[in-house]
């Protein structure tokens, strides 16, 4: 399959099925905006508690925050952001399309291949007005990144929680960047979440935090079932890092549309703590100084896109489409079908669906024959389908259909929760 082809296919299953449709579509859309349908939400949810439960429910060291997406200017001052937070933007002479110019080979418009003007700094911060009145006392901006909300609050944090360090603070939220070229379907949006932390450190341990958060991290890839050869670690040289970064690596992805960075992992040093004059004591020595912060990334769509492209899969053995995902990302978990639309299959077949569904998310599907069915619930990754036939209303037993094998198996309607629990928590990442 295509590479080309293989990106189209997955933007028309995501839209069909209802994981993502365009933006405002029904009056012409907004370039590149994204809504979540039913099981693109799912999908999503299902990522950020997973990433929750991993790196803050089930540690000692961590608290969670969310902050607000408005912040005063100041902090975007004293962050830089309002100076430095830019891309180098050209613009086409002839037909004035615009580009980010690390992002274009030579001094030719790739649209039309007219002329480009010089680079010049574009300022990726989305500009809004508080109050009745658009003025300069008014400006605010949505908040490019997480990051800054931690660091803000970060006395305010040891004070309520009485960490020491090391500890971490996770936050998952929007974020908004007025990109030059937004694109490549979800990978680059000027709207999109982020899951983050800042773990706050003593200088002397930042290289053994930062290989703990390395080794935190290819876990977490190993969990999403992204394939080895797929992902790179890219170590950041030196001229190319953040002034105040001694160490970056950006994890890349091997999308249908080319490598590009999925993750990042940043030593910060005391940059961000400093420039907003935030300290720390300590309780036991009475010192009082400026903590320094690993910084591990997470971008949600990024996660969405790099799970359906890995995972999508055209079986040609079966004639069908799937997406092969690990169990704990399914959206849909359960798909229950009567053999046929008798009355008295249906009847039994939503008792088991309403048995079933306290305990895990399902889909009653009544409609066509059991084998479009099947192919409908694969497409989506639906780990299992249980058929009820006319058999099951004798022996209280009903067909479990597994996804990945296409094996079927007979199964006591009596012990079904225990056995789905037992291949889901078989499947679930440690």
């Amino acid at each position: 399959m295509a590479t080309e082809s293989k990106m189209d296919m997955i933007i028309s299953l995501a839209k069909r099925r209802g994981f993502i449709y365009p933006g405002s579509e029904i009056y012409g859309g907004l370039s590149n905006t994204w809504d979540f349908g039913p099981l693109g939400v799912a999908l999503k949810k299902n990522i950020k508690d997973e990433w929750w439960r991993r790196f803050v429910d089930t540690r000692a060291d961590m608290v969670g925050i969310e902050s607000a997406l408005l912040m005063n200017p100041k902090v975007w001052e004293a962050s830089g952001h309002l100076k430095e937070f830019s891309d180098p933007l050209v613009e086409c002479k002839n037909c004035h399309s615009r580009f980010r110019a690390d992002k274009v080979e030579g001094d030719k418009c790739p649209d039309c291949s007219g002329a480009l003007t010089p680079a010049r700094q574009f300022n990726l911060m989305l500009k809004t007005f508080l109050g009745p009145v658009e003025e300069a006392a008014a400006t605010v901006y949505f908040r490019p990144e997480t990051a800054q909300g931690m660091f803000v609050n970060f006395e305010n944090v040891v004070t309520t929680s009485r960490r020491r360090l090391p500890f971490g603070i996770a936050q998952i939220g929007k974020a908004f960047r007025n990109e030059i070229t937004p694109g490549n379907y979800i990978f680059r949006t000027r709207e999109f979440e982020q899951m983050e932390i800042e773990y706050f450190i003593r200088e002397g341990e930042w290289e053994k935090y930062f290989n703990h958060w390395l080794s935190e991290m290819k876990k977490w890839i190993k969990a999403l079932g992204l394939p080895d050869s797929d992902v790179i670690y890219e170590e950041i040289p030196d001229g190319e890092r953040a002034h105040y970064s001694k160490r970056t690596i950006d994890v890349k992805y091997q999308f249908p549309f080319g490598l590009e960075e999925l993750y990042g992992l940043a030593y910060r040093g005391n940059f961000d703590l400093t420039n907003h004059k935030q300290t720390f004591l300590d309780p036991e020595t009475n010192e009082r100084f400026i903590p320094h912060c690993i910084e591990p990334t997470w971008g949600v769509e990024r996660t969405v896109l790099a799970v359906l492209t890995s995972s999508y899969e055209e079986d040609e053995k079966l004639d069908r489409v799937l997406l092969r995902l690990p169990f704990w990302l399914a959206p849909v978990k359960v798909a229950v079908f009567p053999l046929m639309k008798k009355p008295e299959l249906t009847r039994k077949a939503e008792e088991i669906a309403t048995l079933l569904r306290p305990h895990f998310p399902l889909e009653y599907d009544e409609s066509g024959s059991v084998g479009k069915r099947y192919r409908r619930q694969d497409e989506i990754g639906t780990p299992f389908c249980l058929t009820i036939d006319f058999d099951s209303l004798e022996d209280n037993s009903v067909t479990v259909r597994d996804r990945d094998s296409g094996d079927q198996q007979r199964i006591q309607i009596s012990n079904l929760i225990s056995y789905l629990n037992e291949k889901f928590q078989a499947n679930h990442p440690a």
